[in-house]
């Protein structure tokens, strides 16, 4: 069995941890800072065997140097120049194999023009997708369209419900915030912010996820319902799914 353990970093990024039963050899995914991954391996007599990197953002990336240096590990991610150590790279429809675990990679470009994530099926099915799919949220468009993130979306969409969701960032209470203001009728949304505001009080991560709670909290996945499209029309365009996407994105990024 796999088990993924979140390592805080920076203000708010998680660091996945990944270790198959007992083994002393890990995986990390987007070491953003070395210290509190050297802090956590060295306290439990780890080793750094692999690291998977969505994309570019230095909060994704800057602790590649060190951890190199200090373990060797096999690093695998996009090709993009712009990324410092990766040896191994990788893109849509590849296949990967962590610690004996089988990972499809998955092209998921908006957030960033390389950005990838990471799929296992099984018991339990994992997925990395770094500043993608948030909890109750996606990412803000800073390289990629509207139409390439939404795309990316509805590639999680038709994931198993039970997969688990290991975003990069503890951004699920201002996403719920949103989603309540953008999906007013739901219920979901609304049990989901008191659950995740008590975890937080009590500095619990509110991941992972699952793909079946994005499809009844996220209001990016549910573009299609009358609630959100009525929301949304109330901001800009709601013709169709696409535009009503976008029109919740631009008015999150102003919220």
């Amino acid at each position: 069995m796999m088990s993924v353990t979140p390592i805080p970093a920076l203000s708010d990024n998680y660091i996945w941890l990944l270790r198959q039963d007992t083994s002393q050899s890990v995986c990390v995914v987007d070491p953003g800072e070395a210290p509190p991954v050297i802090e956590f391996l060295e306290r439990e007599s780890l080793n750094l065997e692999s690291i998977l990197i969505t994309h570019h953002h230095h909060d994704h990336t800057g602790g590649l140097a060190e951890l190199i240096k200090r373990y060797a590990p096999r690093v695998i991610g996009p090709a993009n120049p712009a990324i410092k150590g990766i040896d191994e790279t990788v893109e849509d429809g590849d296949e990967i194999r962590i610690m004996g675990r089988l990972f499809d990679v998955i092209a998921t470009p908006g957030h960033t023009l390389d950005h990838l994530s990471y799929f296992a099926a099984g018991i339990p099915a994992l997925l990395f997708c770094g500043d993608t799919l948030f909890c109750a949220g996606c990412g803000r468009l800073f390289e990629g369209t509207p139409e390439q993130m939404y795309t990316a979306l509805k590639k999680f969409a038709e994931l198993p419900e039970d997969t688990l969701v290991f975003a990069a960032h503890e951004y699920t209470l201002a996403n719920l915030t949103f989603a309540r203001a953008a999906d007013p009728e739901n219920e979901d949304v609304k049990h989901a912010l008191q659950e995740c505001e008590k975890a937080r009080t009590l500095d619990r991560p509110t991941l992972p996820s699952t793909i079946g709670r994005e499809l009844n909290i996220n209001p990016y996945l549910r573009v299609g319902t009358d609630s959100v499209r009525q929301a949304a029309g109330t901001q800009g365009v709601n013709h169709d799914d696409l535009a009503t996407f976008t029109t919740l994105r631009e008015w999150k990024n102003r919220f």
